[in-house]
């Protein structure tokens, strides 16, 4: 018996494969191309679906049902692009979109993405992220960041996207557990993933590929010419080497750390094929632009195009020293330059732990007396101890010198805090003999100098600062040491009051607090709690060391900011005013440093203040924004030759300074690497408003509930609407889909500004549960064609893809709508067509319950009118951006305007306009 062959291009559904067109119907199978590719079925394994092309079983469906259809695609294609409608909890900026955008053009994605510091990049991850594990394109993924700051991508990432991550514990990690093996989404220190301790490589590599691995601070992913490969760098080649790698999107402030060499070898990890750090840079910096991007504060802008960041005003304050605080630094240098020529004549391995102790008591008496005066008390008691305490002190020592290298070889900004408490530490840390034979007296004259010492004249001016500039403002206070801490709160307590001031430090602990009847105290406070009362306007000031430094918002209620001493390091100014200098500032952030000129430490910063000066204006006659490169240049020398120049100048006699620190630094911001910085700006991608604005969905979570209600009511299920809140019950058949979607749901919320409010639900969006299923339910409506009331004019709906089926891009499926006829027509992008229908959908009236039967607005077929509208649209596709190799257009549906615009009964008996009608 013969049976009738299926016509090619009919519309076709498989149970598993979904939609899809008949390419050619043989004896044996009927081969159809689905969205996934090109598959041969069996002829009973397939339904023919109605299709406006062919004009097959074409009828008017019930209008909400053709529309959630409509949505669906439409959402869908906006988010696979853009990431706009993921459920975040936080606001998202046009340069986030952007990122997000250019990271899923391809597939697999390889980018370094190097923004500046407060732009965001745990929501860009977010915003990357939603899409792919929504869609199931990443099942596995790995997030590699330094140590301090994975439990905040842990928790921002659950916080602002609801992605839940296992973090890596090497205790979990064991040879018969395969932690790798059973958790799909691993969060890991760095710094532990980098050591290959108890064959933690080999169960790595043995473990099934990742689709995805993000990179925090990546610079630290590289290889020296000489030094050869970093760990980091290792680990990530070897899982490249074993095909365990399928994307990577590595994110870095600082990328190039002054050597070509590096940096192109962090490259050559993503896009071997294009970068080579034998090659010389020259010949490569044409590829950058397809695997860097880097944005800047002063740049990016919201969604009106309004500049978000205003220009950090930088005021420096000078103080000198009182009579015996000058007493006391006078007889400190003298016991710092007779410690260092006796460490001269010592081992090799105790004179660097030796010189390693006079460093760390200069940078604390730069900070305070109070600093230096705690670390001098502990080293006195430390020298009287028995030999078998000082054995056991110099055990001590050398281990604290041996991680104290290890942090300034990482040279990692979130080290910053850990380095400060280790420099305390051994700085109190001693066995006799050390610095010479007399030195237990030297300390007792310097103690008895500190003692001397009352109100110290720095902290003194800070208070004076406070009222005369920011009097009543909140004030955010950096300091180095814990010591400089706990004076620096004392001193706020005994001018403003008990309960003004709050801390972060690594300890969550500051002890010998005084509060304002004079008494000490030990004060603890979690840092996140810290940073809660402060952002809340409990407390007018914080006093944080660099354990604030990284990954704590704290611009919600202030905008001016005190460095209590300046750290060694620039770019650690540059991270602390980075806490306030962020998304969301409303004022001008003001920033107050302080420095001694009659010391050698002040000196030495007011040379290295006029230096960085004239690096600014070098660029500012080439650059946009030579501030932001200023921290390119400042991220490309190690903090270890800035931290030289002021140990070297104590010998160094005032006169001949500043000709030496010239000569010191001829090669810092100079010519090379003002060269290197513009090269690198000049050809990576960045976001401008400018010319990206047109293709920016204006669109956002609110724009999501005409769709999700509608979707609801079709299924039966009454909502409870208020103020962009959803609550119901949900479909059974929901819940059989996703066993994680809850029965009920209370005050869903679709706007990111109410997230965490009291009496207010979960933010819905892309990636959250019953909002994904409710999109899977609509995509598989077969629904094509609707007479709509209200709308204003024909569209035919659109979904192009990739004929190449060979095309692995994230973005499968660019929807659009032709709208209108003849000379009329236009093309409406995805986020236009969520726009349009939901202009139509304006009030709570179900569609559904309109008759559907209804005459159209079309003259002649409607196969001849689709056929017209393709026609047209191919020949306008070079103006769409879509990622496809050979793009192919697939038409959804057809949705006709009502004729005659006669009034329809409402669902109370009125009557309203066609137009008026909506989910």
């Amino acid at each position: 018996m013969s049976v009738t062959p299926i016509a090619k291009g009919t519309a076709v559904h498989h149970a598993k494969l979904g939609r899809g067109r008949v390419v050619v119907d043989d004896e044996d199978a009927v081969v159809v191309r689905f969205e996934g590719g090109i598959e041969a079925c069996s002829r009973d394994q397939l339904q023919i679906l109605p299709d406006i092309e062919s004009g097959s079983g074409l009828q008017a469906s019930p209008p909400l049902r053709v529309l959630t259809r409509v949505l669906a695609a439409a959402i869908r294609s906006v988010n696979d692009t853009w990431g706009v409608f993921s459920n975040s909890r936080v606001d998202l900026l046009p340069h986030q979109l952007w990122v997000c955008r250019r990271v899923l053009e391809r597939w697999p994605t390889r980018w370094l993405v190097a923004d500046d510091v407060g732009l965001g990049k745990t929501v860009e991850a977010g915003l990357i992220l939603t899409p792919l594990l929504s869609s199931g394109r990443v099942r596995r993924l790995l997030i590699l960041t330094p140590s301090s700051i994975v439990e905040q991508w842990q928790l921002r990432l659950r916080q602002l996207f609801d992605i839940r991550i296992a973090r890596y514990t090497s205790e979990a990690d064991g040879a018969k557990a395969d932690f790798w093996g059973t958790h799909p989404l691993v969060i890991a220190s760095a710094q532990t993933m980098r050591a290959d301790k108890n064959d933690r490589w080999k169960r790595l590599l043995e473990a099934p590929a990742w689709d995805l691995v993000l990179i925090d601070e990546a610079h630290h992913v590289n290889s020296d010419e000489k030094g050869g490969p970093t760990l980091a760098w290792q680990l990530v080649a070897e899982m490249q080497r074993h095909g365990k790698l399928g994307s990577m999107v590595f994110f870095t402030g600082t990328p190039h750390r002054g050597k070509d060499f590096g940096f192109l070898s962090l490259l050559s990890l993503l896009w071997p094929e294009r970068f080579d750090p034998k090659r010389p840079i020259e010949t490569q910096l044409v590829h950058l632009r397809d695997v860097m991007i880097r944005n800047n504060k002063r740049l990016v802008t919201d969604m009106n195009g309004e500049r978000l960041f205003q220009k950090v005003r930088v005021d420096t304050e000078l103080y000198q020293y009182g009579p015996t605080e000058a007493a006391f630094y006078k007889i400190l240098t003298e016991y710092i330059s007779t410690g260092r020529a006796y460490a001269s004549s010592l081992a090799i391995a105790e004179q660097r732990t030796a010189m390693l102790v006079l460093t760390a008591m200069q940078k604390l008496a730069s900070s305070s007396v109070a600093a230096v005066r705690r670390a001098l008390a502990g080293r006195l008691a430390r020298l009287g101890e028995a030999e078998q305490g000082r054995t056991a002190r110099k055990v001590e020592a050398d281990a604290l010198r041996v991680r104290l290298r290890v942090l300034e070889e990482n040279d990692e900004p979130s080290d910053a805090d850990l380095r400060a408490e280790i420099e305390e530490q051994l700085a109190a840390s001693s066995t006799s003999g050390w610095l010479g034979p007399d030195e237990a007296p030297a300390i007792r004259e310097l103690l008895a100098a500190a003692d001397l010492v009352g109100e110290e004249t720095k902290v003194r001016r800070i208070v004076e600062i406070i009222e005369a500039r920011f009097d009543g403002r909140s004030v955010l206070l950096f300091t180095e040491y814990k010591a400089t801490q706990a004076l620096m709160m004392s001193a706020l307590h005994a001018r403003f009051g008990d309960e003004c001031v709050t801390f972060i430090n690594g300890d969550e602990r500051v002890v010998d607090v005084r509060n304002a009847s004079g008494a000490l105290d030990t004060v603890a406070i979690s840092r996140e709690e810290a940073a809660r009362r402060f952002n809340d306007g409990e407390v007018r000031f914080l006093v944080s060391t660099e354990a604030a430094g990284e990954g704590i918002d704290l611009q919600r209620h202030c905008h001016c900011l005190i460095h209590v001493d300046l750290p060694w390091n620039p770019m650690r100014l540059h991270q602390r005013v980075g806490r306030v200098d962020r998304y969301g500032q409303k004022y001008p952030v003001e920033v107050v440093n302080l420095w001694n000129p009659d010391t050698v430490e002040g000196r030495i910063w007011q040379c290295l203040d006029e230096k960085l000066r004239r690096i600014t204006k070098a660029f500012g006659a080439a650059m946009d924004d030579p501030e932001d490169m200023l921290q390119l240049v400042l991220g490309m020398s190690s903090s270890g030759e800035i931290e030289k120049l002021f140990i070297d100048a104590r010998d160094i006699p005032p006169g001949r300074l500043s000709d030496w620190f010239d000569a010191q630094t001829a090669t810092f911001g100079g010519r090379r690497a003002i060269e290197v910085v513009r090269e690198l700006i000049g050809n990576a991608a960045k976001f401008d408003f400018g010319t990206e604005k047109a293709g920016l969905p204006r669109v956002d979570l609110p724009d999501l509930i005409p769709f999700f209600r509608g979707m609801l009511t079709l299924n039966g299920r009454k909502v409870d609407e208020h103020d962009s809140a959803l609550s119901f019950l949900t479909p059974e058949p929901w819940q059989k889909l996703d066993f994680a979607v809850l029965q009920r749901y209370e005050r869903v919320q679709f706007r990111r500004s109410r997230a965490g409010e009291a009496g207010h639900g979960p933010v819905a969006g892309v990636g959250f549960r019953v909002f994904d299923v409710a999109l899977q339910v609509a995509e598989r409506q077969e629904e094509v064609f609707a007479v709509v009331p209200g709308l204003p004019t024909v569209l035919v709906v659109f979904a192009i893809r990739d004929a190449v089926t060979t095309s692995t891009g994230v973005v499968r499926t660019v929807v659009v709508a032709v709208a209108g006829e003849g000379a009329e027509r236009r093309i409406v992008m995805d986020w236009e067509l969520v726009k349009m229908v939901n202009g139509v959908c304006r009030r709570p009236v179900a569609l559904h319950r309109l008759v559907a039967d209804r005459p159209t607005a079309l003259t002649g077929s409607f196969p001849e009118h689709v056929a017209a509208a393709r026609e047209w649209l191919v020949t306008e596709l070079p103006k769409i951006s879509v990622p496809f190799t050979k793009p192919r257009l697939d038409a959804l549906v057809l949705l006709a305007p009502e004729v005659g615009g006669r009034r329809e009964p409402d669902g109370d008996g009125a009557t309203a306009e066609p137009g008026d009608r909506a989910l």
